[in-house]
């Protein structure tokens, strides 16, 4: 493999279509695109300042690199990549990659950002920014701390361990996605999702788990939690009370308490939803907005 030590890369496409190549301690900027379509690469201390560093790229390893922020869109339509250590505060970072992994990365500016990606694994991620994994498919994720509205919309086959999510609108749209051991706060968690299971989390929400197909909860709580599985199918199992329930569709739910739980006849059959529960404070027939 051939090195490249201690450079200053500059000019478009400097690496343009490289191959085998390890790039060590150097710096690429005044120049778009400098790695397109490149493979087999290696980035070791590297500071990317520009527009597109890694499109078209396969077989990518990037441990301790700098993305600043002029290096915007810089990972799109890249195969097999793995970062390591990577501070990156350019916006609209890897769009269309395959076979991804994020290994303690800290996204800074991360304004739609993983868009569109398959085979993802974030492994202690911090992120800042809206619209963060938007259409994502089969992602791992486990420590991530995301403070960014609209997260994940449209992703399938998800699994969550260990996270923190200040998100409003989490999770929109989604299919088969399970969150463990996680906090979750944000208005209208997971609206039009189909198969949502949250698994020993803490939610708090107004308006949220309405609208979903199939959604499970197994020891969880909600604090300060109103309005919550209104037209959802609900399997929940909550550690502790709910603030207020809001027309269900059918299912189980299972609390200590209900504060206000509020049923319109004319929209959802109460029949169809068991409630489990020792105490609720207040029936309703309309909800108070």
């Amino acid at each position: 493999m051939e090195e490249i030590k201690n450079q200053i890369l500059t000019g478009e496409r400097a690496l343009f279509h490289s191959s085998d190549i390890a790039v060590r301690d150097s710096i690429f900027e005044n120049g778009e695109s400098p790695l397109k379509e490149s493979k087999n690469i290696e980035l070791t201390n590297c500071m990317l300042r520009w527009k597109y560093p890694l499109w078209y790229c396969n077989n990518v390893v990037a441990k301790d690199c700098k993305w600043f922020d002029m290096a915007r869109a810089g990972v799109w339509y890249t195969n097999n990549i793995y970062v390591e250590n990577a501070m990156i505060e350019a916006p609209k970072n890897f769009r269309r990659c395959k076979g991804l992994t994020l290994k303690n990365a800290d996204f800074f500016h991360a304004e739609e950002t993983l868009w569109h990606c398959d085979d993802v694994v974030l492994d202690h991620v911090t992120a800042k920014g809206p619209y963060f994994a938007m259409n994502c498919t089969n992602m791992k994720i486990s420590g991530l701390k995301l403070d960014g509205n609209y997260s994940f919309d449209g992703c399938k086959n998800v699994e969550v361990h260990d996270s923190v999510l200040l998100s409003k609108d989490a999770f929109w749209n989604s299919e088969n996605v399970t969150v463990y051991d996680s906090f979750i706060s944000g208005e209208y968690l997971g609206w039009n999702a189909k198969n949502l299971t949250l698994i020993n989390c803490t939610i708090e929400s107004l308006q949220g788990m309405c609208y979903i197909d199939n959604l499970v909860m197994k020891n969880c709580k909600l604090i300060n939690t109103t309005l919550a599985f209104e037209y959802s199918t609900v399997d929940a199992e909550i550690n502790g009370s709910v603030d207020s329930v809001l027309n269900p569709t059918s299912g189980t739910i299972k609390c200590d308490k209900i504060g206000t739980l509020i049923v319109q006849k004319d929209l959802v059959d109460i029949q169809k939803t068991k409630i489990i529960c020792d105490a609720i404070e207040e029936k309703r027939d309309e909800p108070v907005w």
